[in-house]
């Protein structure tokens, strides 16, 4: 049987005992999955990142999640990515617009959403914004639209915390957004393994992506080069504070799974070839490694 994970967020330990039963836990944690998966596809469809309509990179994502079982039950680490796959949805439909407020107000809300559950997501900000800017999309009214989308759940929050008199509820995430653990590394042996397959996955196709992004248009190529930013972030996030490595994981794999995507759906050579091998033997090995770690 797989444990939960832990958690020391009241918000979503209020929410996930109030609201899911315990035999909806898998389920939901299914269809979440589900849920990516699919956003994955029409992410691809609709900006063309893979330079063909492809399920590839949905396909890794699935590939990857099963390896790791601390993955397969509910946790805040599958609305995170949910809303953050909305988010660069909409972060990438605002490229070069001039008028992008209303899409950097939906990147934001859906970061303010993910906040309230999992507070350290609002971290993630900066880094959009940083997105934003490289698309030309950043204005002072898009700017102000991005504080507006974000701040905007909290506005929610508060005022059921102030009707049902429970203004703890609405301080929390505050108070656990400036919560660090200390720097100590430390790392089980089966995250260890994990991380470091899905980091070799993601220096090999970052690499190719630079290597070889004249092929791509430059739109697409801005695409790539943020979601290669985008997953050094959360690497250095996770390898700094080990608490959130059940929390930011899935984010993780939805990037390292297009840019992995992005690689073997367009590439044929003899090296990617035995890439492509060695990656799924290492993959049948570290899942035949943590199943063994449960018996």
């Amino acid at each position: 049987m797989v444990q939960s994970v832990p958690t020391e967020y009241i918000l979503w330990n209020y929410f996930y005992d109030t609201c899911i039963p315990n035999w909806g836990r898998y389920l939901f944690s299914f269809l979440s999955y589900a849920l990516i998966g699919y956003l994955l596809i029409e992410l691809n469809n609709i900006f063309t990142i893979i330079r063909m309509r492809a399920s590839v990179q949905t396909a890794i994502f699935f590939l990857l999640v099963s390896v790791s079982p601390c993955l397969y039950t509910l946790a805040q680490g599958q609305l995170n990515a949910v809303v953050m796959l909305c988010s660069l949805y909409f972060l990438f439909r605002s490229y070069q617009q001039s008028p992008a407020s209303s899409n950097l107000f939906y990147t934001f809300f859906g970061i303010g959403i993910g906040s309230i559950l999992f507070p350290k997501l609002t971290l993630m900000a900066p880094l959009l914004w940083l997105g934003a800017y490289s698309f030309q999309s950043l204005h002072i009214k898009s700017f102000l639209a991005s504080l507006i989308g974000w701040g905007l759940p909290f506005w929610l929050l508060l005022a059921h915390a102030y009707f049902y008199g429970q203004m703890e509820l609405f301080y929390a995430p505050f108070i656990e957004l400036i919560q660090f653990q200390p720097f100590d590394f430390t790392f089980s042996n089966q995250q260890t393994a994990f991380l470091s397959y899905v980091f070799v996955l993601f220096i090999v196709s970052a690499s190719h992506c630079v290597i070889a992004g004249y092929e791509d248009k430059i739109r697409t190529r801005s695409y790539l080069q943020f979601l290669i930013y985008f997953n050094l972030y959360i690497f250095i996030f996770i390898l700094l504070q080990p608490n959130t490595y059940h929390l930011l994981l899935p984010t993780l794999l939805i990037g390292v799974s297009i840019l992995t995507g992005h690689l073997f759906a367009l590439t044929n050579s003899r090296s990617s070839n035995l890439f492509f091998i060695c990656t799924l033997v290492s993959l049948c090995l570290l899942f035949t490694y943590n199943i063994w770690t449960l018996l």
